[in-house]
């Protein structure tokens, strides 16, 4: 076995964001040493891990040059430059989530014809490689638009109620969706190690701010019957078995109005809906990655207490040097934990941190979590 602690093993990790930053924790933890790649000189993990190197994930060179670097390559973001990764693969390179995977999940339209393909409950949908074929489509409205690639945090999806929607949207590769009526937005975050092992977090429930489409609170145990909450988990098994993918995957779902369960999409890393294992699970989602990306035996998925996660987002009207107002005010409230980003500049609805809320009354943790919404404002100076 490869002794990956306190040793001249190298882990280089693509993507130097909040979810990197938080890896970092782990990493550290354990002394792994980490090299971090990323276009920002600022992003969060620049100061912190063990190297950074500053470069664009897209650029075949820039990522290549740097998996030469590093003895096993994982990723925080899927937006990164695949051709660049078969060809390290090809040379010997182990990486997780493997390249083949992320080609999949990175383009909707390849990730929703695998879940047809495999017998997966999802919504119907059509692909398109501009808008403009879209244009010329006869369709039926309402429906969900969504940009086949480099959509986040809510940008590149729409829901389009009439012909004028069309008009605002980038003429670009996308996908159309039917548009769903459910009860609930669901997920469940699968770790699967080299030896097959696989483990399941308890199924969240996330919330969403209306006009961001964006999880305002992502609440675990998720307020669903046992047997909607098997199901869940049972077709996020079968999302994972079908990838055999190597790493965490976040498998988005909805619950609709008859208690189907159908798979919106998925993301082949750590994830907004797992931040609540940080203070509520025996083994968070950070270190479960770790653990399964290097072979190691996966850890306890279960809650010790019920946990409510905050997105900290930027306020609406303010862009600039950020602050954090009345911060002193959530601290003292009980098993409440903000983590910050270290992003410096705030805008509207960048996400810049999240606040944790443990209780073991998953009702009153979601009344302290309003009430932390409502106390702590991102804005500039």
């Amino acid at each position: 076995m490869i002794n990956y602690f306190s040793s001249k093993f190298k882990l280089g990790v693509l993507g130097g964001g909040q979810l990197g930053k938080m890896l970092l924790s782990e990493t550290q933890k354990y002394d792994i040493y980490t090299c971090i790649l990323d276009g920002s000189l600022e992003a969060p993990c620049s100061q912190i891990c063990n190297e950074f190197h500053h470069g664009d994930l897209l650029d075949f060179e820039t990522v290549y040059t740097f998996g030469k670097k590093v003895d096993l390559l994982t990723i925080e973001i899927e937006h990164v430059n695949i051709d660049a990764l078969f060809k390290l693969e090809e040379e010997g390179l182990e990486i997780y989530p493997q390249p083949s995977v992320l080609q999949t999940i990175q383009h909707k339209g390849r990730q929703k014809d695998f879940f047809v393909k495999h017998g997966i409950p999802t919504s119907p949908h059509k692909r398109f490689s501009t808008l403009n074929e879209l244009k010329n489509e006869p369709i039926s409205f309402p429906f969900v638009w969504k940009s086949a690639q480099f959509g986040y945090d809510g940008t590149g999806v729409k829901i389009v109620k009439t012909q004028n929607d069309l008009d605002g949207l980038a003429n670009t590769a996308c996908i159309i969706e039917e548009l769903i009526p459910f009860k609930n937005e669901l997920a469940v975050i699968v770790a699967r190690n080299k030896e097959g092992e696989v483990k399941t977090y308890p199924v969240v429930e996330m919330e969403f701010h209306p006009e961001a489409n964006q999880v305002e609170y992502v609440i675990c145990p998720a307020r669903i019957s046992n047997e909607v909450a098997k199901k869940a988990i049972d077709v996020a098994l079968k999302v994972a078995e079908s990838f055999q993918h190597i790493g965490l995957l976040a498998v988005e779902l909805f619950q609709t109005k008859n208690d189907e369960i159908l798979v919106n999409e998925v993301a082949p890393r750590t994830h907004n809906s797992g931040h609540f294992s940080i203070e509520a699970s025996y083994t968070n989602q950070f270190e479960q990655h770790l653990r399964s990306i290097l072979n190691l035996p996966l850890g306890n998925t279960a809650s010790k207490v019920a946990g409510i996660m905050v997105n900290l987002v930027g306020e609406e009207g303010f862009a600039g040097d950020v602050v954090y107002k009345n911060m002193s005010e959530i601290l003292k409230m009980d098993n409440v934990t903000p983590h910050i980003y270290g992003k410096k500049q705030t805008r509207p609805f960048r996400k810049m941190g999240h606040v944790t809320v443990v209780n073991n009354d998953i009702a009153e943790a979601r009344k302290i979590a309003e009430q932390v919404k409502k106390t702590i404002r991102v804005i500039s100076k």
